[in-house]
């Protein structure tokens, strides 16, 4: 008879096990000799869980800031025209003034001290460049939303989707799904087709070729500029926290209102100013406000903008704001009168359309990316178990 062989067993305390070894079964092999013990681990959930919450937070915050941003800028700046303002120079800076109410977000927000902070260099060389590209933008968009219908304007200014979409594939490796290729083309056509559409409106009929013009311009201008802010924020500045951003915000704000200063006096704008203020329909109050909430409102939608280029990528942004472009009909319609008929109802519902597939392709990134990181169960070989077999 062979000798008796003794077998040992020791068998580890789970409460021994690391935190991140969360065993849900051990399950022993059969074979015709001993094997390590296999288990099943089930992965915890991610602790960042509560972050995922605010990060959605914070996106829905940015897009009501987008959206609620720049229909109120871009109607009140069409009021303005309408009911008695001519000086676009005025028009663009107030909104680069409005800036200086960011100071109190800067106070609230801690600028993380362990993360280095970019080099004064760079930071003032972007402010500069991206604070003079934003003014050439903003009075160009100013110019046609004087000649041009509101409506017309809105539709048209969408077209920088498409001119984003293409610097973001050169300046910021955008990667174009058939999802993001749908959404962009269908509110790029939503755009096309209202423009084309659109008959004179209440805008000035002879300046109308030139309005159509300068907006087109400065739509191209402003997908450069949302393409070359991302590349700012997150390769040349490195930024790591939002209070960078903001910063990067001011400072370039400051920019656009020394350079609108001087264009307001080198133009001569400045002579009507007065003029403006005493003959404005509705009063010298009603004068005040609507540049008041037309600059608060052009803020907000800036740090949409900013917040959603920070967290996504610009062409995200510029899909948020695509899709509040439309917005600005319908309410045209009851405050400017225009006519909202099938056309424009249609590229409503386009520009709708294109926004869903672009959420839907970011939907399945980050599905993918998390069940990339985070598997729901694993098999993993744990020799350890066993701590000695003696035979």
């Amino acid at each position: 008879m062979g000798e008796v062989h003794e077998l040992q067993l020791h068998i580890r305390d789970p409460a021994e096990f690391s935190h991140k070894e969360s065993v849900s079964r051990i399950v022993p092999s059969v074979s015709s000799t001993l094997k390590p013990i296999v288990y099943l681990e089930t992965e915890p959930r991610p602790k960042n869980f509560a972050q995922k919450w605010r990060w959605w937070l914070l996106l829905l915050l940015f897009t009501v800031f987008i959206l609620s941003g720049q229909t109120v800028g871009t109607l009140l700046g069409r009021f303005y025209f309408v009911h008695g303002g001519n000086s676009t120079w005025m028009l663009t800076l107030i909104p680069a003034s409005a800036v200086v109410l960011v100071i109190p977000l800067l106070l609230l927000i801690p600028s993380a001290a362990s993360h280095r902070r970019p080099s004064a260099i760079k930071f003032a060389g972007m402010c500069i460049i991206l604070g003079l590209l934003g003014t050439g933008v903003n009075l160009m968009f100013n110019y046609g939303l004087r000649y041009l219908p509101v409506s017309t304007f809105s539709l048209l200014s969408s077209t920088n989707l498409a001119f984003n979409a293409v610097f973001a594939y050169f300046l910021n490796s955008q990667k174009f799904t058939p999802y993001i290729f749908n959404s962009v083309l269908i509110l790029t056509l939503a755009a096309v087709l209202l423009s084309f559409h659109s008959d004179g409106g209440s805008a000035t009929s002879n300046k109308y070729p030139l309005g159509v013009t300068l907006t087109l311009a400065a739509s191209a201008l402003a997908g450069f500029i949302l393409s070359l802010t991302q590349l700012t924020i997150k390769k040349i500045l490195n930024a790591k926290t939002m209070a960078i951003v903001l910063e990067m915000m001011l400072w370039t704000g400051v920019v656009t209102a020394l350079a609108c200063i001087v264009g307001l006096f080198a133009s001569g704008q400045w002579r009507g100013i007065h003029e403006e203020f005493v003959g404005f329909d509705g009063g010298r109050v009603l004068y005040v406000m609507t540049l008041i909430w037309i600059g608060v409102g052009w803020l907000a939608a800036l740090v949409g903008f900013l917040g959603l280029i920070y967290s996504i990528s610009s062409l995200f942004a510029n899909v948020i704001g695509t899709l509040g472009l439309p917005l600005v009909p319908i309410f045209a319609v009851v405050f400017f009168h225009e006519k909202m008929d099938g056309v424009k109802v249609v590229a409503l519902l386009m520009a709708v359309l294109g926004f869903v597939n672009y959420m839907y392709q970011h939907y399945l990134d980050d599905s993918r990316e998390r069940n990339a990181a985070h598997p729901s169960m694993e098999v993993k070989h744990d020799h350890s178990v066993v701590d000695s077999v003696n035979l």
